[in-house]
């Protein structure tokens, strides 16, 4: 939109989230993609919860089954783009929805794979179509928000995903021990891609004021602002709204000159975060027995530690309305990067057990905050193209940290050296999220 018609008439989306109550309908909508968070989380997890059984069924190597968790993952990767190009064609709403039902409608078929090869390959479909969740839900809820309860907001959001692995432990639990039809991991996998099916509850939710304002869709944006203002945000008859547009719509936007070094920076976070968090949590129960704790006292570690993380999503969302995302992110990284290493030259149980229940805490915390921060650095028209090149990078960290992990406790490292390998990732985010650009308080472009 031309200069000349930005004045008098017209007036930035994002001015009219700066004066924007908080209202129930953005409850509403905070609740419909919670529960997509959630969905997530636990489509993400269970599979790794259920590897063993499905290991057993199949005769699977140790390397068919840990190519078999990261499947899902690397059909993300390829996935995280695609809808990326999706989200700005076809709007935020829409490809979330799309995403998440034909996820559903795949996942399903995984019970009657009669191959490995068969398995493999639904997942790594599955995953291309989760990848618009990955991508879009995030981004979505930052633009439906107030500028003050933005922050908080995304945080609270992140919560879904230790609810969602909860869940997940709790259905593989329940289906693995279960006796009668449904019992095993054919009938986890089949409760878990009909949750799927909450996709239809984001058509009760409008579409993202900011996306619509950019696409000159005047009538619409207008009706969403008024429909999460509840009324309280008035437009003048004939008054539009703009958002920052791109000189030439394109993905390779974020890659160009005023955002590149900006994209750099936020992949690797991404990747590194993503690779000292996944590294660790994957391998676990394995690095847990090298401390003389047996499967089940593993599993009940795992699931102490991913209670401590419901609590840090709290803190974190309070924090960061008070001191601003840089501030928070940077004191959580520590502490985790000194937990880390706590963890891994800790010398009892009492020290171990303390060590990780605090690096969930603030990792997962950081997390919360990292979520919110690294959406918001993009204008809208990049938005979601920058976000999901990054999520990408996780994804790959993803898929590659299990086997490298793998490799050097298969190369005989102690359990000290394979954890410290491991919190050297952390160590990098933390250099590296000092030049982010501040966003709290600030109204999206």
């Amino acid at each position: 939109m031309e200069a000349s018609k930005k004045a008098g008439t017209s007036i930035k989306v994002g001015e009219l989230f700066e004066r924007m109550p908080f209202t129930r309908r953005h409850l509403f909508v905070g609740i419909v993609l919670f529960i997509v968070s959630v969905i997530e989380a636990w489509e993400n997890m269970l599979i790794i919860f259920l590897s063993s059984s499905i290991a057993a069924d199949f005769h699977l190597t140790p390397v068919q089954e840990g190519s078999l968790i990261g499947s899902i993952y690397l059909g993300m990767i390829p996935g995280a783009y695609m809808w990326a190009i999706l989200a700005d064609k076809l709007g935020r709403r829409r490809s979330l929805m799309y995403s998440l039902l034909s996820f559903s409608v795949v996942s399903l078929v995984t019970p009657f794979s009669v191959s490995f090869a068969m398995m493999y390959t639904v997942r790594f479909i599955a995953g291309l179509a989760l990848g618009g969740v990955m991508v879009s839900g995030y981004p979505y809820f930052e633009e439906m928000l107030p500028v003050k309860q933005r922050g908080k907001g995304i945080v609270y959001l992140s919560a879904g995903w230790p609810l969602g692995t909860l869940l997940a432990l709790g259905a593989a639990g329940l289906f693995l021990e279960g006796d009668g039809l449904m019992a095993g991991w054919r009938g986890a996998i089949i409760l878990s891609s009909l949750v799927g099916f909450w996709a239809f509850m984001i058509m009760k939710i409008p579409e993202s004021p900011y996306w619509l304002a950019g696409k000159g869709r005047q009538e619409e944006a207008r009706a969403s602002i008024e429909y999460l203002s509840e009324g309280k945000i008035k437009l003048e008859p004939g008054q539009t709204v703009w958002v920052e547009a791109a000189e030439k719509e394109s993905y390779f936007n974020i890659f160009r000159r005023r955002f590149l070094k900006l994209t750099s920076l936020q992949t690797v976070v991404n990747f590194a975060f993503a690779f000292g968090y996944w590294g660790l949590y994957t391998w676990l129960p394995t690095l847990l027995e090298q401390k003389g704790l047996s499967m089940s006292q593993s599993l009940v570690f795992i699931t102490l530690s991913t209670l401590c993380q419901v609590p840090s999503y709290m803190v974190a969302a309070w924090l960061t309305g008070k001191f601003g995302r840089k501030k928070v992110m940077i004191t959580f990284v520590a502490l985790a990067v000194l937990s880390g290493f706590g963890f891994a030259y800790s010398a009892n149980m009492v020290q171990m057990y303390v060590c990780n229940f605090a690096l969930a805490f603030f990792s997962l915390g950081a997390w919360g905050v990292w979520n919110a921060w690294f959406g918001e650095i993009y204008p809208t028209s990049v938005r979601v193209s920058g976000y999901s090149f990054g999520a990408g990078a996780q994804r790959w960290a993803n898929t590659l940290a299990p086997s490298i992990i793998g490799m050097v406790i298969g190369l005989g490292w102690a359990f000290n050296a394979t954890v410290s390998f491991i919190q050297v990732f952390m160590v990098i985010t933390l250099c590296l999220i000092a030049f982010i650009p501040e966003m709290e308080g600030k109204i999206l472009e």
